[in-house]
């Protein structure tokens, strides 16, 4: 398992380099040691780290076996415990402070995606993100923002933060998975259903799905989904690609 580093340069829109917090994780590169062809990025929930959720390349490294999985921890260390990073604080969790801490730390992960395009030599077509809780707040809040489409976005256990804001800032469209536990006791799964909407209203092809018994985390069936979904999203044949590597 590789580590990356932080962004050599940045895009001249974005904050100076010594205003971007240092955002390093683990990474795992294509199976058969090949330039990657597709980047996905991993962002965990708050608290956690990128070692939480990188061990799901094992599974969507099997519809995409040229692909580059990088799960950086969230720039700022959880004000809530001893360990753990946040991408913003949730001590206060109203909405208003949600909105600005989505906003706050927006340029920190677009460095990032602009950085590791530019590094592989692909564009937002190659790139798929995939968030867990608060990393599903994030990626949902900057995917549509930017200019180009990225491939697609799974959101698990997460929610559309600033949803009011979405129909005037809406760049693009790339497709969304939205999956949720129907006994989720951190992220009530109404939040979803509420993303699911609001998507829907501006444009952005939206499938959800609400799994049951599950609380806050991931099952076999949300894997399988995201599995589907990616093959999907970057025209996979599942079947030639089981062939190649058994």
């Amino acid at each position: 398992m590789s580590k990356f580093k932080k962004p050599a340069k940045l895009a001249p829109d974005l904050p100076k380099e010594e205003d971007i917090p240092h955002l390093t994780g683990p990474m795992v590169l294509p199976r058969d040691g090949s330039k990657p062809e597709q980047v996905v990025l991993l962002l965990h929930g708050v608290g956690s780290d990128g070692d939480d959720l990188i061990n799901l390349a094992t599974y969507f490294g099997r519809v995409l076996p040229k692909a580059v999985f990088i799960a950086p921890n969230a720039p700022f260390r959880f004000d809530g415990g001893p360990m753990g990073f946040q991408w913003f604080s949730l001590a206060d969790p109203s909405k208003e402070k949600k909105l600005e801490g989505v906003k706050m730390a927006a340029p920190i992960l677009n460095a990032l995606i602009d950085h590791l395009l530019a590094e592989l030599g692909l564009d937002e077509s190659k790139m798929a993100i995939i968030g867990f809780s608060q990393g599903t707040m994030m990626a949902l809040h900057v995917g549509p923002r930017r200019v180009k489409p990225l491939a697609g976005i799974i959101g698990y256990s997460g929610a559309l933060v600033g949803d009011d804001l979405l129909a005037s800032e809406i760049k693009s469209k790339p497709p969304v998975l939205l999956m949720h536990g129907e006994a989720d006791p951190v992220v009530p799964p109404d939040l979803m259903h509420h993303a699911e909407d609001t998507l829907k209203a501006a444009g952005v092809p939206v499938a959800a799905y609400l799994s049951p018994n599950l609380g806050h985390g991931l099952d076999d069936m949300g894997i399988q989904l995201g599995m589907e979904f990616l093959a999907e999203m970057f025209d996979i044949d599942v079947l030639e690609v089981a062939g190649r590597t058994s």
